[in-house]
């Protein structure tokens, strides 16, 4: 018993040394000697919605408390600064290791430790900055020196709360002694909207609307905030009559008394107004008895009454009308207008969290066009939608920092009048000013040092988005930051953001290509709709690298790639090349998708892997085939099998730009290669066999076959080359079968100048010239020439077939023109041989009868030119020993 009394009152001691000690410490810790111990102050809104309620507690800690804030990134902290401008407030520094993270306030309340180093000496002025934008969401100015401990009051606080609808909510502080009412009003809704709210008369229990005092709130055109005093006599615009000028309607007060002194009617008094994310919030001043008792009812704080309110479109004035005019709200009851019993007098506060628009970017949007350029200028910041900001901001026609809009594919042309301290750049950093020496990854798209002009001397800068460049980029000044702001980049058409297209097989899918320096883009759409929509290298889909793109369960593009080495699931083999840039979507069931791949994948020289193998060489023609089914996933089965394919490759020639459906040989390019082979695989090496060894038969025969053979070998060869343009729809020199082509061609009509520009026969028993020897010498070079390069024509030409349309017999009939050049080639030995045989007998005198022919024609030594000379001497001597013979008898 006494050990465990003794016990007790041990534990009893230690824990109330500890609490000693802790609170000891807390004392070192959080001193109490700040003069700014027991300051408050409520935050100033800047963005975000930003409200809430500001304490000091002691020396290191301070309470926050009704906190409402839109989520910010996860750098949302408190800051810091000597004061409120851009340049102190972006130099400050951050008080506390709390972070506000990415989540929505809704009248919190927590409290906040300095950390160990910062004192309250040395803030002037408290922020909710996020440090990852440099933004300011809203701050407070904290006294010096013990003065002014009671700060203004901010524009957004107030007593009281109400919702009015779920997207707008009245505000109000009353003083009862002062005879006034401050109201707020506060509604997500369109920037040239309206906002109304007021007393039904009190007499009517129908038709509230009728008799209604009511302030209308609103912005104009440029952004600056208005209140006016409303009478309604009607359920209609305002209108006037014109024979005593009485007006009718939903009118401002002043139109009912015209009067020169008729503004004193206006008994609303505009205290404050901003829009900040898609929220409109206006706050005014109007007495709670007016001495107006025609057109102003009187508001009983004690009692309640009715309040009407509604939210619709504002039309501006115009020379008819010069007041802005609500328009009728045009919606359902209790969201676009309504009416309810209401009690000034009475605490309410139901609006919980700060109001969330759908769209909270409120600066103005400019659509790029191809056609019109874009001036850039600099003003003054007015609402610049990223405080704190610099004084001075960009312009773009005349719109301070809008939204640009380009679409990618096409080029976007600014006329850069900032002056010569502002370099405009298209950057990826969210700040820019130099942001390279801040964010090492940032990406300049366009613009630079040197885009700077005047007016009288503009900048022409021009930006071609390309289907690479990110949704979001930003416009920004080279050297200051935050003067710019944000672009969003859209699709344009496919045919806008790729340099090629072509329909594949059947036209069911169109392929899109751009050829960079080592890679190519690639884009592929479906014409009809689909579950999946796939493409595939190779002349099917066996054996070839496909590209598959559909949409999962969760309403996401994929796309993989696979190879496929046959016809079942489990043949299709997931590949992991290295794919950049990809996107796939789906618009009405039709499936689009794209990617950018090298042209060689970075593979090592021992790698095995299939991809390794997909190389694509932009000089060859690649073919491409296409499939569509209803589903695709991850696990494949034989469901995934496609449901509709291409029936055939198409060709498709990358660098060119074209496309040809990939077919059996075509009858024309049939006929071009039989008219190719029959002139030079039959008459053009006809006539020079007739030239090389005809010249002993009697007349000159031999020379009109040549000459025949010819002519109508390169009529053949210049007609066959218009069947193929024809049919090809062009003259291309990409393959070799064509250069060889070209290169017999000309050779083959160099052959007729050459004849027709001949040097003239010598006469009998005269010795050549040199022009001749030479001109002989051309002639049959050239000749011989022709007929070599003619012949690899023909082989190439059958190797080109065969890469073309894989025909089955092109390898038989390459084959066969082997063979029928073989059996030339033996043709000519033996004639070679026997003509060898035959100059050998004429030598030796016994072969000059058999045929009867010694004359010499124009070209007897066409095609042995090496031999004129010594058949010029032979020839004299044989009719010297004819002239001798019979004086030795």
């Amino acid at each position: 018993m006494y050990n465990s009394k003794s016990s007790l009152l041990l534990l009893l001691f230690l824990i109330n040394s500890f609490i000693f000690f802790c609170n000891a410490d807390s004392g070192t810790k959080c001193s109490n000697t700040s003069s700014l111990i027991g300051f408050e102050s409520n935050f100033t809104m800047v963005q975000h919605q930003l409200r809430g309620h500001f304490k000091i507690l002691d020396d290191c800690t301070f309470q926050v408390s009704r906190f409402d804030m839109l989520s910010g990134s996860s750098d949302v902290v408190f800051w810091g600064a000597v004061a409120v401008d851009f340049s102190n407030i972006t130099r400050g520094f951050p008080i506390s290791d709390h972070r506000l993270n990415q989540t929505t306030y809704k009248n919190a309340s927590f409290s906040i430790q300095l950390l160990p180093n910062v004192t309250w000496d040395q803030i002037k002025v408290l922020s909710v900055w996020d440090d990852t934008t440099l933004s300011d969401f809203g701050h407070l100015t904290l006294p010096t020196n013990g003065s002014d401990l009671y700060p203004s009051k901010v524009h957004t606080v107030f007593d009281n709360c109400k919702n009015l609808s779920g997207n707008y909510r009245v505000r109000w502080s009353l003083n009862v002694e002062d005879n006034w009412i401050e109201i707020g009003l506060e509604a997500a809704t369109k920037t040239m909207n309206y906002m109304a709210f007021g007393w039904a008369n009190p007499n009517r229990t129908k038709e509230l609307m009728l008799g209604a005092d009511i302030a209308v709130a609103a912005f104009t055109e440029e952004g600056r905030p208005f209140v006016d005093d409303f009478y309604i006599t009607s359920y209609s615009e305002c209108m006037l009559h014109g024979k005593d000028g009485s007006a009718v309607g939903v009118c401002p007060d002043v139109v009912y008394e015209n009067t020169t002194n008729g503004m004193t009617l206006n008994n609303t008094k505009l205290v404050y107004g901003h829009r900040r994310d898609g929220v409109s919030f206006i706050r005014f001043r109007k007495p709670l008895n007016s001495s107006d008792d025609k057109y102003d009812l009187p508001v009983n704080p004690a009692e309640e009454m009715t309040v009407i309110w509604a939210l619709g479109l504002m039309k501006p004035p115009d020379t008819i009308r010069p007041y802005y005019l609500p328009q009728n709200h045009g919606g359902p009851m209790m969201v676009a207008y309504g009416h309810l019993r209401l009690n000034v007098s009475e605490n309410v506060d139901d609006c919980f969290g700060p109001l969330d628009a759908d769209d909270k970017q409120d600066q103005d949007l400019i659509i790029a066009s191809a056609k019109v350029p874009l001036v850039v200028t600099t003003g003054e910041a007015l609402h610049y939608p990223n405080p704190p900001n610099p004084s001075k901001v960009l312009y773009i026609n005349k719109k301070e920092a809008p939204v640009l809009r380009v679409e990618r594919g096409v080029p976007v042309k600014f006329s850069v009048q900032t002056g010569h301290d502002v370099a405009l750049y298209i950057t990826s950093d969210y700040l820019g000013g130099n942001a390279t020496l801040r964010n090492a990854t940032e990406t300049i798209y366009s613009g630079g040092p040197e885009a700077e002009g005047v007016m009288a001397s503009p900048y022409e800068l021009v930006w071609a988005p390309d289907r690479n460049t990110p949704d979001q980029v930003f416009y920004q000044s080279l050297y200051q930051p935050k003067m710019g702001w944000r672009v969003e980049v859209v699709d344009g058409g496919l045919s806008d953001m790729y340099n090629n297209s072509v329909f594949l097989d059947d036209q069911q899918v169109t392929f899109f290509w751009t050829i960079s320096k080592d890679s190519i883009s690639i884009a592929a759409r479906g014409e009809k709709k689909s579950g999946y929509l796939a493409i595939a290298f190779g002349g099917e889909m066996v054996n070839s690298y496909a590209y598959v793109g559909w949409i999962d369960n969760a309403g996401k593009g994929r796309l993989n790639t696979y190879w496929i080495d046959g016809k079942d699931a489990s043949n299709v083999h997931l590949t992991n090349e290295n794919l950049t840039h990809v996107r796939c979507k789906s618009e009405n069931g039709i499936i689009t998708f794209e990617f950018t791949r090298p042209f060689n994948p970075s593979c090592s020289s021992h790698d095995k892997k299939k991809e390794c193998k997909n190389i694509l060489d932009p000089t060859t023609p690649l073919r491409v085939v296409w499939a569509m089914g209803a589903k695709w996933s991850e696990h494949l089965s034989e469901r995934n099998m496609h449901s509709v394919t291409s029936q055939r490759p198409v060709r498709v020639m990358l660098m060119r730009g074209s496309s040809e459906a990939e077919q059996d040989l075509r009858p024309v390019l049939a006929v071009h290669g039989f008219m190719m082979f029959l002139a030079w695989g039959i008459l053009l090496p006809g006539g020079i066999l007739a030239a090389r060894y005809l010249k002993h038969v009697k007349g000159d025969g031999w020379y009109q076959i040549h000459v025949y053979l010819q002519y109508s070998g390169l009529a053949i060869i210049l007609l066959a080359v218009l069947f193929a343009v024809a049919e090809l729809h062009g003259f291309f020199v990409s393959s070799l079968h064509v250069k060889f082509g070209i290169a017999a061609i000309f050779c083959a009509c160099v052959q007729p100048v050459n004849a027709y520009i001949r040097p003239k026969k010598p006469d009998h028993g005269v010795e050549a010239s040199s022009n001749r020897i030479l001109w002989e010498y051309f002639h049959v070079n050239v000749g011989r020439g022709a007929i070599v390069v003619g012949i690899a024509a023909l082989f190439t030409g059958m190797k080109h077939l065969g890469e073309r349309y894989k025909g089955e017999n092109v390898h038989g009939l390459s084959w066969a023109l082997i063979i029928w050049f073989l059996i030339g080639a033996l043709i000519v030995i033996y004639l070679e041989y026997r003509e060898r045989q035959r100059r050998r007998d004429r030598f030796l005198g016994r072969g000059n009868w058999v045929l009867g022919n010694v004359e010499e024609d124009d070209s007897v030594d066409l095609l042995n030119p090496h031999h004129a000379s010594a058949r010029t001497g032979s020839q004299n001597s044989g009719l010297m020993e004819v002239q001798l013979e019979p004086l030795s008898r």
